[in-house]
């Protein structure tokens, strides 16, 4: 008889590694963090006619306004194409909630509806619609299909699979990237890999987008830190070197635009027409080679031991990395630094085995008026695919409560007025 019963720990870790379908967000580690944003959590399983383990799922608990919420972030850790398994598993977990006074639990799993590349070919999930009409069937609530970031977890996301040797990879990438990654290299940044000290490069480069402090960094990197399963990279910028290359580039424009200048000085016959077009793009070269060669100085004056212009924050899972959080410095963008530093830490990790990159979220990359299209083309022009899921879904697991809080929702927002 089938039955479900909360998890040690090391039971659902015991599970999660020899499960299918593995999700950061699917981890006792990433139950610990979130326990230091305040969130309850506990480990579900279903057992088996033989009590073996046959389905999971870690439970997120928040308070809101009272009342008990619940959320299986990525979704159970469950065969959704076995209706029987999933019912049974729908129906105990209503239970084990219930009792629990938990109102209502969000789920945003990892139901593939599509896969399309980078050259517009769509692959669809032959099961989606089974899957997605069994879901309904027993009680669960799609709360639609989302463009941008409005789920729990973002319906898109950017992966690139690591099938490849590192040429192919690399010629994977848009050429405009392939060249953006040269030249960030020719510049003098180089990568680096970081500790927990340097994590505040993380959180100066993104405290204006996200609402992550310093302190969840920290967390995260102690708590995934702990197994190895989290890594610390920026790039930084070699100031000395670049001023010096700036100044070899500036000597250079500035030896060929008095070389023209002398040729049209010298020149009375038909071709110093010519040569007067080619003098103004000498002296276009040569203006901006001082702009660069003044900004060179003053970052050396800035930042004489360099300066940290992109960091990124990376965990393992089984055979996956995934871009945890990335952030640059907007000041320096036409550095490409961060092109850069994808581009080392993939070859790093396809180098080590590792099967996929996870970019993270995106928004729907088929909408013609979409204000995240620079953040679309950044990831997929890697070479990555563009995975869309089923997005949210919401099943009541307490009609009583539920009601109650449904029905206070108008005093709340009332009050909030």
């Amino acid at each position: 008889m089938k039955k479900m019963k909360q998890l040690t720990p090391e039971e659902f870790e015991k599970f999660t590694n020899k499960f299918n379908v593995h999700s950061l967000y699917q981890t006792v580690e990433y139950a610990e963090l979130m326990a230091k944003e305040g969130f309850g959590y506990v480990f579900v399983g279903m057992l088996g006619d033989n009590n073996e383990i046959i389905a999971a799922s870690l439970i997120l608990i928040q308070k809101q306004n009272g009342f008990k919420y619940a959320y299986a972030p990525r979704g159970f850790l469950i065969n959704y194409n076995n209706f029987s398994l999933l019912k049974k598993f729908t129906s105990l977990l209503k239970k084990f909630l219930g009792r629990r006074e938990v109102i209502a639990i969000k789920i945003s799993p990892l139901i593939i509806k599509q896969v399309q590349d980078k050259e517009h070919n769509i692959k669809e999930n032959d099961y989606y619609n089974k899957i997605y009409n069994d879901l309904k069937r027993l009680g669960y609530y799609h709360l639609g299909y989302n463009h941008f970031f409005e789920a729990f977890k973002p319906r898109f996301e950017a992966i690139l699979n690591l099938d490849s040797n590192l040429s192919q990879l690399f010629n994977r990438m848009t050429k405009q990237y392939r060249t953006k990654i040269r030249s960030a290299e020719a510049n003098g940044i180089k990568i680096h890999r970081g500790n927990i000290n340097n994590l505040d490069y993380l959180y100066l480069q993104t405290k204006s987008k996200y609402p992550r402090d310093l302190k969840f960094f920290q967390d995260a990197y102690q708590i995934f830190g702990a197994k190895d399963n989290i890594d610390f990279y920026y790039a930084k910028l070699d100031t000395t070197y670049f001023l010096t290359k700036t100044q070899e580039s500036y000597a250079i424009a500035e030896q060929k635009s008095a070389d023209i200048n002398n040729q049209v000085f010298q020149n009375i016959g038909q071709n110093k027409l010519k040569l007067i077009d080619l003098k103004l793009v000498y002296d276009n070269l040569l203006d901006q080679s001082k702009k660069t060669l003044i900004s060179a100085t003053n970052l050396l004056r800035d930042y004489p031991a360099g300066a940290v212009l992109a960091s990124a924050l990376i965990i393992k899972n089984h055979d996956e990395i995934f871009l945890f959080m990335d952030g640059f410095d907007t000041t320096y963008k036409s550095f490409n630094a961060k092109h850069l530093l994808l581009w080392k830490i993939l070859e790093k990790y396809a180098s080590a085995g590792y099967k996929k990159f996870n970019l993270g979220g995106i928004s729907n990359p088929n909408l013609e008026q979409n204000p995240y299209k620079g953040l679309n083309q950044f990831k997929l022009n890697f070479g990555a695919e563009a995975y869309e899921y089923v997005g949210d879904l919401e099943l009541i697991t307490n009609n009583t409560l539920y009601f109650m809080y449904r029905n206070a929702a108008p005093l709340r927002n009332m009050l909030k007025k």
